[in-house]
Order: structure tokens, then C-alpha cells, then sequence
């Protein structure tokens, strides 16, 4: 099977299965992976709150989010290749057999964060403490 160009992921399955502290943690790190792999992705949560795109990152919310995954694999499993990651049996059983389907637990394993070389040695990050950088990345993320 090809390498999959679309990534369904379902939400609070993966949250909680990689033990992320909150949902926008989740969404830049699955927002840089799809990224780096040429791919784009869809991580729907169950329940309401605004759709936002991130770059080739969907973030959408659903009553049902297994429902919208399964429909979202079905609308675009002829069109692309298309990969479910959920560990909800059901939603990887209904998505179709050309859909690529990997639990949390293994999607966990196989991801690796984007590491990032744009990075100069001696720039502004280099001159701050550790405190003042944490401090720094809280706000970056608005907390």
C-alpha cells in the first residue's frame, strides 16, 4: 500500500493514548508531522468548539466523531490514499479495506516530531535562561 496523503485522527483517542496535556499540544505536533510528510491531516474531537485549519492540519469537531471520520475515509479512500488512527475498533472497522488503519498505540510509535534546522547557533534563545524560555513558550501557546 502507498504511503497515505490524507491522516484521519481521532481526537481524544490519540490525546489520552499519548498522554498530551491538551489539544493544541496534540494539534502542533500532528500539524508539523502531516508537514514534514507532504501529507495533510483531519483530527477531529467529539463535542463543539471552532474548526481552524493549521496549515495541512483540519481541526474539526463533530457530535460524533467517529461517524465524520468514517465519512470523511469513505468520501476520499477513491481519491487518495487515505490512513485512520484510532483505537476504537469500530471506527478502523468501518472505514473501508483501501484505508490504511493503525491503532494510537502504533501511530505513538512510528511518530517522530519534526526536528527543526533553521535554528542559527547564537541566536536570542541561546542568551536566555531556561526560565525566561518556558516562560516565553507559555505565551507562545497562550496559556
Amino acid at each position: 500500500m502507498a504511503e497515505p496523503t490524507l491522516y484521519l485522527f481521532d481526537g481524544y483517542n490519540l490525546l489520552h493514548a499519548g498522554g498530551f496535556t491538551e489539544p493544541a499540544e496534540l494539534r502542533d505536533v500532528l500539524a508539523s508531522w502531516v508537514a514534514a510528510k507532504g501529507a495533510r491531516g483531519v483530527l477531529v474531537f467529539d463535542g463543539h468548539g471552532s474548526d481552524a485549519v493549521y496549515g495541512p492540519l483540519e481541526v474539526r469537531y463533530a457530535e460524533d466523531a467517529d461517524a465524520l471520520i468514517e465519512r470523511l475515509a469513505a468520501e476520499n479512500r477513491s481519491l487518495e490514499q487515505v490512513a485512520v488512527v484510532s483505537s476504537d475498533a469500530a471506527v478502523r472497522g468501518t472505514s473501508g479495506q483501501e484505508v490504511r488503519k493503525l491503532s494510537s498505540q502504533t501511530f505513538l510509535g512510528e511518530l517522530v516530531p519534526p526536528a527543526h534546522a533553521d535554528r542559527t547557533p547564537g541566536d536570542l534563545r541561546d542568551r536566555l535562561d531556561p526560565e525566561t524560555l518556558a516562560a516565553l513558550e507559555r505565551l507562545r501557546r497562550g496559556r
